[in-house]
């Protein structure tokens, strides 16, 4: 109770130190996974703020992961970046991969894209294609319920939404990549806890399970941003085949390598969704 206590307390710190320094009221966030940080870079008049300089909020420590927070102003709507995300296993510790959505929902944000590298398991899929996640199959085994503040018993009682992901959002980014001429696979996200890399057979269960891309994030970030009320969707940059699809072995390089290549593409895609959006 104490531990969960000082969350609260740290989250509300940091959303009080963040509002004061910046004073705008972001209305839509992104998540920027593995090597697609470069995003944030590119928008006008930014703000840019380490993470480290935010009372109570941790760091990540993985490579393609910046801990950066980036303000800016897009189609005069105030956006929010995390450039990087806190997985699960760099901490063992949920609660802080589930800290920057928190941070989001107390500054105000009311839709959020969620974005990962992600390995593909449908065998349509190549490395580079992007996919709009349209459904997840959860496999960390976590539960956010006791993350959820003085909402967790209203939400125990109702259980999660079985519609996690926005359909007119979905419909939106469907739309753009259209308009633009960018290729957009749709599929189902799995996520792991990870750090090591599935299996041949591992990876052939999700398969069969139904999963078409596989990663080790996002599942319970977008539960807890639906749980607070705000209107999620997901993009997966397929980086790499998983195991046992094609025959090479993985690495982490590959996937910041596949995403800086892909960046230009994934950018455009955005940026069309986040002018959509603030009409």
């Amino acid at each position: 109770m104490e531990h969960r206590e000082k969350y609260f307390s740290d989250i509300r710190k940091s959303a009080r130190y963040l509002k004061n320094l910046v004073n705008l009221d972001p209305s839509i966030a992104i998540i920027l996974g593995s090597g697609l940080g470069d995003f944030a870079i590119g928008q006008p008049d930014n703000i840019s703020i380490s993470v480290s300089e935010i009372p109570g909020y941790p760091v990540p420590t993985i490579f393609g992961h910046a801990g950066k927070l980036f303000f800016s102003r897009i189609n005069h709507t105030n956006i929010l970046s995390f450039q990087g995300r806190l997985h699960y296993y760099e901490s063992g510790n949920l609660s802080n991969a589930l800290y920057p959505i928190h941070v989001a929902s107390r500054l105000g944000v009311k839709k959020i894209i969620i974005t990962n590298a992600a390995g593909g398991i449908n065998r349509s899929y190549r490395a580079g294609d992007l996919m709009l996640i349209t459904d997840q199959i959860n496999l960390t085994f976590k539960n956010i319920h006791p993350l959820l503040g003085h909402r967790s018993t209203q939400n125990l009682k109702s259980g999660l939404s079985q519609q996690l992901y926005d359909q007119k959002m979905m419909g939106l980014i469907e739309s753009i990549a259209e308009t633009k001429g960018i290729t957009l696979r749709k599929g189902v996200y799995c996520g792991l806890l990870g750090p090591s890399y599935e299996t041949t057979s591992e990876i052939e269960m999700i398969r069969r399970m139904g999963g078409d891309a596989v990663g080790m994030s996002t599942v319970n970030e977008v539960s807890l941003a639906a749980e607070l009320g705000i209107r999620v969707a997901g993009i997966s940059c397929i980086t790499n085949m998983s195991t046992g699809i094609l025959p090479q072995k993985l690495s982490h390089a590959e996937v910041t390598e596949v995403a800086n290549r892909v960046k230009h593409r994934f950018a455009d895609l955005l940026l069309g969704v986040i002018n959509s959006l603030s009409r």
